[in-house]
């Protein structure tokens, strides 16, 4: 069993837990995830790392809580544990030879750039994080990235918070101001991170896309997390979750990540007749 040392509400929706995994935790690098059952009954489900300690064993991951598993998730307190937790898996982040990125993150996806932006941080590596959100209420991590990372720039969509604008409008300000950037990291929803790197591609700039999609087993077994990439299949489990920005087949992607969306509506509107509730657990 893997016990929830502590658990932290980032804001609504979104939470940030540190668990007991120590096995995990001892070879965990930036940019790989983890799978995770609530309880023997549970669904498998990835989740990237926000970090890992290695002297105590533990791991963070940060989730919204959107989906079946999620919710569920979400009415564990600290002290109550985890049937399992399966990692590290995937391939770490890319880091030689870098010396200036830019890491644009979008929404929810600004909980697995900040793994990878400050990852990149302490390991040498200058870093401009982009962090885009809808509006104030939805902004997290910012004294994270602001401690983490070399400069911090958050918009939002409304102008509640931050710059008024996309994280796209923002990369082409810093790369028009005269920013030379080794590589752009893109994280967060499909469509956005298409634009990131259609971006880069324009400016002649590397870009890196981490990826995420439906999976099972996180061993390339199952083929639940194929994408296409230089027109040919890769598995996000093991080829990836950071893939050529460039080479990756967004439309393909993108209607891929949709088919769940209305079993993902059904969860969240249904309502437990024992309890009330949304989910319970025992």
């Amino acid at each position: 069993m893997y016990k929830i040392v502590s658990k932290r509400k980032l804001n609504d929706s979104m939470t940030w837990l540190v668990i007991e995994a120590p096995l995990v935790a001892r070879k965990a690098k930036p940019g790989q995830f983890i799978i995770l059952r609530t309880d023997e009954y549970g669904e498998r489900i990835p989740l990237t790392m926000a970090g890992h300690d290695s002297e105590k064993g533990t791991i963070d991951i940060i989730y919204a809580a959107i989906g079946r598993t999620t919710m569920l998730l979400d009415q564990f307190e600290e002290g109550d544990a985890l049937a399992d937790v399966v990692g590290p898996l995937g391939k770490p982040t890319h880091m030689e030879g870098l010396k200036k990125v830019a890491v644009v993150g979008g929404g929810t996806g600004n909980a697995l750039a900040y793994p990878l932006a400050t990852g990149m941080h302490d390991a040498g590596i200058e870093v401009d994080m982009i962090a885009g959100f809808k509006n104030k209420e939805m902004v997290i991590l910012e004294d994270e990235f602001r401690a983490g990372t070399d400069n911090l720039y958050i918009t939002t969509d409304d102008g509640s918070y931050g710059e008024k604008g996309f994280t796209t409008d923002k990369l082409k300000e810093l790369i028009d101001a005269g920013n030379k950037y080794d590589e752009i990291v893109a994280v967060g929803p499909p469509m956005m991170m298409k634009f990131v790197c259609k971006i880069a591609e324009d400016y002649g700039i590397p870009s890196v896309a981490s990826l995420t999609a439906y999976m099972v087993d996180g061993t390339g077994m199952c083929g639940g997390c194929r994408c296409v990439v230089g027109g040919e299949n890769k598995f996000v489990c093991v080829d990836g979750p950071e893939f050529d920005g460039s080479l990756v087949d967004w439309d393909e992607l993108i209607k891929r990540n949709s088919f769940y969306k209305e079993q993902e509506a059904e969860d969240a509107a249904h309502i437990c007749r024992l309890t009330g509730g949304v989910r319970y657990h025992d």
